[in-house]
């Protein structure tokens, strides 16, 4: 008997370090560098956000230090945040990716082996040329819900916005090969086509022509348009309340070797959103929040889009 609660007792005694030392090692998140009001990483200012608020408060619950890799998205029709993402997990430069949009095409094996990494803080010249082997992504519990809204130019902001069919008539502005593309372009038949403008990404400004007036109308992500009207107070473009029907849930996503993180954080999650904590997150960065809706992981969303 004395024997077997000495080896107990030291099976603790050894165990205890290695518990501690998991508790300590920091919850390291990936966000996106210039994606406010969800996630702003910029030189001689504050890290600030949504995501940025609640990684903190997911890491207090679970007793663990913070640390954010922060990463560069392109805004570009070759990009794909599905390869980027897995890229980051599988080179170990973060155990969580943050504000991952939750789809069933975003959560499947990727097509490919390798992928490269996008940009991110601390990245050499070597990381920027090498391709990373790919695991598989599992997502958590989502934690907000994105809509794509309407948001009217100076000309049309008392224009009432019921449904896409209600931009008849108007100049519309999309950027190309964006959700908001395929929505207006497939709206019954085609039937807005004639009055579409495209866009290049993150080479035309978008928001900056519709407040202009040189646009009517265009179709973006509702977390776009508050980023906007709080870096231009000001602004003459108006939200027009219509929240397209088809959305999508955001939540973290991991590697699908590390289930007990996924569980965890989904714990975290559930006691802050009963505590009515994330939707105080929202506020706070100003992000005009919406609680996830179901679908928790939405289908197919362009046969949806093109079905309507």
């Amino acid at each position: 008997m004395r024997n077997r609660l000495a080896a107990l007792g030291l099976a603790m005694m050894l165990a205890a370090p290695a518990t501690a030392a998991r508790a300590a090692d920091p919850l390291s998140v990936c966000l996106d560098e210039d994606r406010p009001p969800l996630s702003a990483h910029h030189r001689g200012k504050p890290d600030s956000g949504f995501d940025v608020l609640l990684a903190q408060a997911i890491a207090d619950r679970m007793g663990r230090p913070l640390k954010i890799q922060w990463f560069e998205s392109k805004l570009d029709e070759d990009s794909s945040p599905q390869l980027e993402a897995n890229a980051l997990l599988s080179d170990s430069r973060c155990s969580l990716v943050g504000g991952y949009a939750l789809t069933t095409n975003s959560l499947v094996k990727p097509g490919v082996p390798t992928a490269r990494l996008p940009d991110f803080a601390g990245a050499t010249r070597d990381d920027r040329r090498r391709r990373v082997a790919l695991g598989v992504l599992t997502p958590t519990r989502p934690y907000v819900y994105s809509p794509m809204t309407v948001v009217l130019g100076p000309k049309a902001r008392e224009r009432k916005i019921a449904d896409i069919g209600d931009l008849a008539g108007l100049r519309l502005a999309i950027e190309s090969g964006s959700l908001g593309d395929a929505i207006l372009m497939t709206f019954d038949k085609g039937r807005l086509i004639d009055n579409i403008t495209h866009l290049v990404p993150a080479r035309d400004d978008l928001l900056g022509a519709l407040n202009r007036g040189e646009y009517d109308a265009t179709l973006i992500d509702l977390a776009r348009y508050d980023a906007h009207r709080a870096a231009h107070p000001d602004t003459a473009i108006a939200a027009s309340g219509y929240y397209y029907p088809i959305g999508v849930n955001r939540g973290y996503v991991g590697l699908g070797s590390d289930p007990a993180l996924v569980e965890a954080v989904n714990k975290a999650l559930a006691d802050l959103a009963a505590e009515g904590k994330i939707a105080e997150f929202g506020q706070q960065a100003g992000l005009t929040y919406l609680p996830p809706r179901e679908p928790a992981i939405l289908g197919d969303v362009w046969t949806k889009i093109i079905q309507r």
